[in-house]
């Protein structure tokens, strides 16, 4: 007669989930106090600090849409291409005369039609994400170079450069603050609502998710024109860092989305994720190169740190998934 097979600890089990959850936190705190600790006179300052979260405004929003798709089971690799046509969508339309919140507006409107267009491609096709969003991605940065005649484009001066413009003495510029109320939103989305609960039971199991009667085909497409639209307000605020349109910027940035997620403590299965986590994982993205070039590290470097930095996003999610198989 074999012996019955060990359960796993109660306590364990519980320690398990607490770590999953701080260990975002423990990440911010690890590496603050790092780079702190190796330039404390550069590093640990208001000024600084200012400027550690708005360099996280645009990877932050962009990583809400993101945290949408992945919960639902899906991934979005163009995220940096559509924010690139939508800084020079911006700058053309403000070229032409167009007032600057109908430019913005139009701005997000054409980005969130990007991520529609994968949605379709993704739900009606039924491709493949990866494949959908990675031919996305070439496809829509090359629109961008074509609609800039490969130039950057730097329109008059308006509101808009105000938006991610820092303040005296470490005050945050607005940019930000949109970033934590559209996080606020999304959240409460993703609790409080029945589309909310749809992305997480899509995400968790397809296939039961349509045996309980949710619309699997409109939540992921919803997700997507979400995405989409969020990447559009990112795009609306790397246009004002940058005071106008370029087709190269945002190169590689979905990597950093895609690991601020991730290492927030959204699964790449899907079914698992939350803004808070998220937002933390995008600080650390900005803590980590901001530290980067306070200790004068060249660019080779940074990206080297930035790629181990996404390795063990991933190795963090498997672990999460295994833990929780053992459970």
């Amino acid at each position: 007669m074999s012996a019955p097979a060990a359960q796993p600890s109660t306590f364990a089990t519980a320690l398990g989930r607490v770590i999953s959850t701080a260990g975002p936190f423990l990440g911010l705190v690890a590496v603050v106090v790092l780079f702190a600790a190796l330039r404390f006179e550069t590093f640990a300052s208001l000024d600084n600090a200012a400027i550690i979260f708005q360099q996280t405004a645009v990877i932050g929003v962009a990583a809400l849409g993101m945290t949408l798709i992945i919960i639902s089971g899906g991934i979005d690799l163009s995220v940096g291409s559509i924010i690139a046509l939508g800084t020079v969508v911006i700058a053309l339309l403000l070229q032409s005369g167009w007032p600057a919140l109908a430019a913005a507006l139009a701005g997000i409107g054409v980005s969130a039609l990007c991520g529609g267009f994968s949605g379709l491609l993704i739900t009606r096709l039924h491709l493949l994400p990866f494949v959908v969003t990675l031919g996305m991605m070439g496809a829509l940065r090359g629109a961008a170079k074509g609609l800039a005649g490969e130039q950057p484009i730097y329109p008059d001066e308006t509101w808009l450069g105000g938006l991610m413009r820092l303040g005296e003495r470490g005050s945050l510029p607005a940019g930000v603050w949109l970033m934590i109320g559209f996080s606020v939103f999304v959240a409460l989305t993703l609790r409080q609502t029945r589309f909310g609960r749809h992305v997480f039971a899509v995400g968790s199991s397809e296939l039961t998710a349509r045996l309980c009667g949710v619309p699997v085909e409109r939540v992921k497409l919803l997700v997507y024109v979400l995405g989409g639209a969020f990447a559009g307000i990112a795009a609306v605020l790397q246009f004002a860092y940058l005071t106008g349109g370029d087709p190269t910027t945002a190169v590689g940035l979905e990597l950093n989305v895609i690991a601020a997620v991730v290492i927030g403590g959204a699964s790449l299965n899907g079914g698992q994720g939350g803004v808070v986590g998220t937002l933390v994982g995008a600080l650390i993205m900005s803590v980590v190169a901001n530290g980067c070039t306070k200790l004068g590290l060249p660019n080779w470097v940074q990206e080297i740190v930035t790629g181990a930095i996404i390795v063990a996003a991933v190795l963090l999610d498997y672990l999460r998934r295994r833990g929780a198989r053992g459970a």
